[in-house]
Formats: C-alpha cells, structure tokens, sequence
C-alpha cells in the first residue's frame, strides 16, 4: 500500500519534477522488494542483531507492539536478484544509487540519464517485482497502467524479462508447494484448473513451459475455418437423397489465454504466449449448422 502511494506521487507529473518524482519511485522499488520477500517470509528483510530480537518478531515468536529493523536496500536488490529471475540486482542499484546522491550528496543523481530511458528502465525492474508478489501492474498504478506499458514498451527486453519472471515464479511456487513449504497466504490463493481458466469458448491441453504440467490454451478468435460437407451417397428406395456422413467444421483459433493449475502460471496474452514458446494458434471443432447457414448461396442467374 505504500508502494502505491508513492508511485502516485512519482507519477504526478504536473506538480512534480523529474527527480522528485524518480526519487518517489526509487522508494516504492525498495518497498515492492522488501513486500516480494516477506511474501515469501518476513525472516527475509530483518536485519540479524546480536540478541535476535528482529529475527525473533520477524519468525512470529514476539508478539504484540513490537517491530523489527529491516535489511539494507543493497542486501534486498541482492536477495530479489537470486530469488526473482530476472531481476537485475546492477539496474536496481542503480536506481538505489541515485536516490542516495539526491539526498546524501552534490552528485547528478537521478538526472544522469534522461527520464524517457531512466523511467523504462525501472519499470522493467518493478514489474518483475509486481510478478513476484503474484500480482498486475493495475493492481499497483490503477489508472495509470497504460502509461506504465507504454514505458515497458520502450525496453526492448521487456516481454523477454516478463515471461522469463512469470515462468521463473511459477517454478518457484511449484517447488515450494512440491516441498511443502509454501507460505500459508501463498497456499490460501491456490486456484484449481477450473477457477483459473478465462471460460472462453475454445480451448485445448497444452504442455505448460514452467513445470511440464498439462496446461489449457485458450482462445475465442478464429483465425482460419473449413467446412467440410457431408459426403452425397446416392438415392435411397424411395429416391430421397442420403449421406455417407455428418458435416463438420474445422477452426484454427488464436491463442491469448495460457494457465496452468501445477504451477500456477497465467501467461494473458498473445505475446506472452508467443515468447514462451506455446503455440499461438489451436485446432477446434466448430458446429456445422452454424457454419453452413452463413456461407453464401450461389445461383446461376
């Protein structure tokens, strides 16, 4: 909740300059690292001290009023570094840095790189935060998360780190559920197949690209159809017409929804399921009657 508080200061830019509001943001990085691991568990961000008081209020075992001191920025980029692929411990350091020179020393700070590259930058690291924490970016910008993917739009490594982060959480869940260590609240929002999937209207099994579990492909576009017309017999006793077999229809059908309920990966869109290497396009079968009655009759006049 902080880090959407200030993420919404970061990103008044009619009040706010461009430094204001980066430093803004860098405080929200450190917030949604700090909020990634203690999803995980809050023994990670807790500073260890000689008597193991942080540890100790950190593990549950004191209770009550009191709080404990949390890790350095640079201890949390690290920890994110080896535990959310890919997130760049150098880029988020970076960002780290210049926050401490706006507020700590006469260097440039944020203003060494411009704000059309340094806002791309950091919300191809903060998205894969967002992914951590199994959450949307719309969940963290609201309204605004249009202009979050215009910024993602503009790293051309964006999709790459996107699904290699949504593909890299979902093997981390599934070994933890695998291991029997999944945090509880992690565990409270596990959602079977049939609460997972988007109801579309077209769907096929498919071999998910994070834990080799049997996915679902889905889609309600259809990009390609053929209609196959029953097949004329002959005439009958008593000369009425009759087929070899029934009509069908055969779809092609775009894919834009991906879930898996092994792992709990949810690849929504295209793209996503482009680079992850899933196939973009599925077979279906359509409805006969549906289809036959919408193609053109020809006559001869």
């Amino acid at each position: 909740m902080k880090a959407k508080l200030f993420l919404n200061r970061a990103m008044d830019d009619d009040s706010r300059s461009f430094d204001e509001q980066a430093l803004w943001a860098a405080l929200a990085l450190e917030l949604l690292a700090k909020a990634a691991l203690a999803r995980v568990s809050p023994l990670l961000i807790a500073e260890p001290n000689e008597e193991g008081s942080n540890l100790l209020i950190a593990s549950g075992l004191v209770k009550g009023e009191a709080k404990f001191t949390s890790v350095a920025a640079k201890t949390l980029m690290a920890r994110c570094h080896r535990a959310f692929k890919p997130f760049d411990q150098a880029e988020a350091m970076k960002i780290i840095k210049g926050r401490n020179e706006y507020l700590h020393s006469s260097g440039a700070g944020f203003m060494a790189i411009p704000p059309h590259s340094w806002w791309p930058r950091y919300w191809a690291q903060a998205a894969i935060l967002v992914t951590a924490l199994d959450r949307d970016i719309d969940e963290l910008v609201g309204a605004r998360e249009g202009e979050v993917t215009r910024h993602l739009e503009r790293n051309a490594k964006n999709l790459e780190q996107r699904v290699e982060a949504l593909i890299e959480r979902a093997k981390q869940r599934r070994q933890q559920w695998l291991d029997q260590s999944l945090p509880a609240k992690v565990a409270a929002e596990w959602k079977t197949a049939q609460h997972l999937s988007a109801n579309m209207s077209f769907s096929e099994a498919a071999t998910c690209p994070a834990c080799d579990s049997t996915g679902l492909l889905e889609g309600e576009d259809v990009v390609a159809e053929e209609i196959n017309y029953p097949e004329f017999g002959g005439y009958d006793e008593d000369g009425d017409p009759y087929y070899v077999d029934d009509g069908s229809v055969d779809l092609t059908i775009g894919a834009d929804y991906f879930t898996c309920a092994g792992c709990q990966l949810i690849l929504n869109g295209f793209e996503l399921i482009q680079q992850a290497g899933l196939p973009t396009e599925f077979d279906a079968e359509g409805d006969f009657d549906h289809y036959a009655a919408q193609e053109p009759e020809y006559g001869n006049d």
